[in-house]
């Protein structure tokens, strides 16, 4: 009989780089490695502490200069869609859901790069080749879902071509959007948004009671659509709340918000990591 003690996972910091959502700020990241039998476990814990994946790590916003960047989820039992996002359904309810395993293709690719190319051409992903895009989708340890949307084909057309994919991974509560791309030839139907309903309608009929949106950052124009979801949470001095006023949390952005490393570490909860026995 061969008993493996368990190992508590180790906590490191990146170097400080440009913040991609707020101008002349830096930003800096607290990561730990997401690997082996107990990766489910520790991936659910952590990202209802703020955390969110990466391939094989785990990270939360840890920058010396604000706390802005703070994770939001849709509490799907309260959600109900505003006129705007009803009206975003009704357009986009020609599309077909297709769920697959997390596999990279052409096709998907394809539509990556003319997403980039359109919305983020100047972003930290603009020189993605195809194995870095298939390392994105594939090198997961948990499970793990690639949502695609079909559209009816046009003229020339065959089959039915993608309009949207979502990389999405699933929780012990809920669904968290990893990564989402569309078409933007197809800006008229706002399928970024229809993504967000339709993963709403996805955790309803799982009877999962959260969607995560990654991070809300208050000030970010980039992250401001978020806050348009009705039922919104945000983590926020080490719980999740309500977000109420948007404008209440612009606080965030003043540099002495943020607590020290140490500190932050220190109030990791983390799961209870039991030995692999054989």
């Amino acid at each position: 009989m061969r008993h493996t003690l368990p190992i508590a996972p180790q906590f490191y910091v990146t170097a400080p780089q440009p913040c991609p959502y707020l101008d002349g700020r830096l930003e800096r990241k607290l990561f730990t490695a997401l690997q082996g039998d107990q990766a489910q476990k520790l991936n659910d814990t952590l990202s209802k502490q703020g955390f969110r994946r990466s391939q094989n790590v785990l990270y939360r916003p840890s920058c010396a200069e604000c706390s802005a960047c703070l994770s939001a989820r849709i509490r799907v039992a309260d959600f109900r869609p505003n006129r705007t996002q009803r009206k975003i359904l009704s357009r986009a309810a020609h599309l077909r859901r297709n769920a697959t395993s997390p596999w990279a293709t052409e096709d998907q690719f394809a539509l990556f790069r003319r997403y980039l190319d359109a919305r983020h051409a100047d972003g930290g992903m603009a020189d993605m080749d195809i194995f870095e895009f298939a390392a994105m989708i594939e090198e997961t340890p948990i499970k793990s879902r690639v949502i695609e949307y079909t559209r009816p084909a046009g003229e020339g057309e065959q089959g039915r071509p993608l309009a949207a994919v979502c990389l999405t991974d699933v929780f012990d509560d809920g669904l968290s959007m990893v990564y989402s791309f569309y078409d933007p030839a197809l800006a008229d139907l706002s399928l970024g948004t229809h993504v967000i309903l339709d993963h709403v309608a996805i955790a309803r009929e799982a009877g999962l009671p959260y969607v995560y949106l990654g991070y809300w950052v208050p000030g970010s124009r980039k992250m401001g659509y978020k806050s348009g979801f009705s039922a919104l949470e945000i983590y926020k001095g080490g719980r999740w709340q309500d977000i109420g006023d948007p404008a209440d949390h612009r606080a965030e952005l003043h540099p002495l918000s943020m607590d020290p490393i140490a500190e932050q570490v220190a109030r990791i909860s983390l799961p209870e990591m039991r030995p692999v026995r054989e």
